[in-house]
């Protein structure tokens, strides 16, 4: 049987291998169990696994005719619920904890014919563009273990880009599927708001900035998982329109006119992004250009700062009500000492954000959304860096002295002053990701794809962003590069 240490083998193979009796479910879940015992102890993607109970559903379930049967697959141990199996959100305060439910997105997946063989990696609740969990320790990068994967589905990314599992579940509320794409060489879409599963019992995850997907290897796996997770869900607070055709179809006929792309090559944090940026974003801009689309430098007219500010104001009041509802479980008011440094400051900022802060954080998002319509009335998307730079060193400081010791005591501190305090903790990390915000705050789709790999051998990818609605056109133009083998 081929091995999945292999990374032109994606999902679908596999798939296509169990059809036709070539491998069986339980020879695939026995080898990427082989990847993780090899490469999770130095890359520590994987925080849990559940492999007597995956082989048991590879011989008892029934995968004729499922699009990804008998497949396996991680999920992301962050929202992505699988009953009876942990769900710490790579929190010290929920180690112990076992979800009670199966998530929709999941059960979904398993509709589809994945096998769940565990959860991978995340920072404490996803709030960090890298992977740092103090529950868990760092996930490290399969391309130089120096560095890190990117966040919050950095497990993810570093499961996949080792070749532990063909895909691996992944969300994104603000780049967390787009920049470990980046960082690892892989494909990372972020749908549109309201495409994919949400809940039980959760119906706008971070006011719709939050949407779950995966992190793959190809566009055809790519786009043969969008199709089985779009959805019309009644309960959610957000719908899109199911994409009748079929994603899968849509590479059966090439694009019917030339596409207008505006390419941006200017941080949203105003700050210089790196020469490798710049590149893969040239290189991209001239295979459109040699490909008979027109490319011109251009952005959409947004106050980027403001309206960052209110994502994070958007992240405390969240993390506010996240708080009151876990201490009403536990029946306990939580301390600095049951949290991360970071969480401690968005939870004491978001106690004192005024509604009227919040409900205006929210009007700007959608300010945000209308100019983004216009801009796309004049082009079809828009190119960028996916991350301003390759993935940090591990070892990469993000806060002085004084800064931490702001953190600390942030519930001493007026409102206006910790949402500065906020400001400044995440600036640095940022600077390194600050093109990915944009599409979870206005609802479009956006993918990071593999295109660029440094003279150091680090990944960088670009970034498209579409229309509201409009992934077949990213798909479609995904394929094509893939095709014409810009892919690393």
């Amino acid at each position: 049987m081929p091995t999945l240490f292999n990374r032109k083998h994606d999902g679908l193979y596999y798939a296509e291998l169990i059809k036709n009796k070539e491998a069986s479910p339980e020879e695939l879940i026995t080898e990427s169990f082989k990847q993780i015992e090899k490469h999770n102890p130095t890359l520590n993607a994987v925080t849990s696994t559940r492999k007597t109970k995956a082989l048991y559903e590879a011989n008892t379930r029934h995968f004729d005719s499922l699009p990804f049967g008998g497949v396996p697959v991680l999920l992301k141990g962050l929202g992505q619920n699988l009953k009876d199996e942990p769900a710490t959100s790579g929190s010290r305060i929920l180690k112990s904890v076992k979800a009670k439910h199966t998530a929709h997105f999941v059960k979904t997946l398993e509709l589809a014919g994945f096998i769940p063989i565990g959860h991978t990696n995340v920072p404490e609740f996803g709030f960090t563009n890298i992977t740092n969990p103090e529950l868990y320790g760092p996930a490290k990068n399969p391309w130089n273990n120096q560095y890190s994967p990117g966040g919050s589905s950095g497990g993810a990314a570093a499961a996949v880009a080792s070749n532990m599992v063909p895909l691996a579940g992944a969300s994104d509320g603000g780049g967390s599927i787009r920049i470990p794409a980046s960082f690892t060489g892989l494909i990372g879409l972020k749908p549109t708001r309201g495409r994919t599963p949400i809940g039980p019992g959760s119906g706008r995850n971070w006011q719709g900035a939050a949407i779950s997907f995966a992190l793959t290897k190809s566009i055809r796996d790519t786009a043969a998982l969008l199709d089985v997770l779009q959805v019309v869900q009644p309960q959610a607070a957000f719908q899109t329109p199911l994409f009748n055709l079929g994603y899968q179809n849509v590479f059966a006929n090439p694009l019917n006119r030339p596409l207008k792309i505006a390419f941006n090559l200017k941080s949203p944090s105003l700050h210089s992004i790196s020469t490798d940026a710049i590149q893969a974003v040239k290189q991209a801009a001239s295979w459109f250009e040699s490909n008979g689309h027109h490319v011109e430098e251009a952005k959409p007219n947004i106050d980027t700062i403001k309206l960052m500010k209110s994502y994070y104001a958007m992240n405390a009041g969240e993390t506010a009500a996240l708080f009151e509802n876990l201490e009403q479980s536990y029946n306990r008011p939580f301390t600095i000492d049951d949290m991360e440094l970071l969480t401690w400051t968005l939870l004491q900022a978001g106690k004192k954000l005024p509604a009227a802060a919040y409900s205006n954080a929210l009007a700007n998002w959608d300010h945000a959304a209308e100019e983004y319509h216009a801009f796309h009335q004049e082009y079809d998307l828009l190119l960028e860096p996916a991350t301003a730079d390759t993935a940090p060193d591990l070892n990469r400081e993000y806060w002085s002295n004084n800064l931490k010791d702001k953190m600390r005591h942030t519930q001493d501190y007026t409102s206006n002053e910790a949402q500065n305090i906020i400001w400044d903790m995440f600036s640095k990390s940022w600077d390194i990701t600050p093109f990915s915000q944009h599409a979870n705050l206005t609802g479009q789709p956006a993918i990071s794809l593999p295109t660029y790999l440094t003279e150091q051998g680090l990944p960088l990818g670009i970034q498209l962003t579409a229309p509201k609605g409009q992934e077949d056109l990213l798909l479609q133009i995904g394929y094509q590069m893939e095709q014409d083998n810009l892919f690393i």
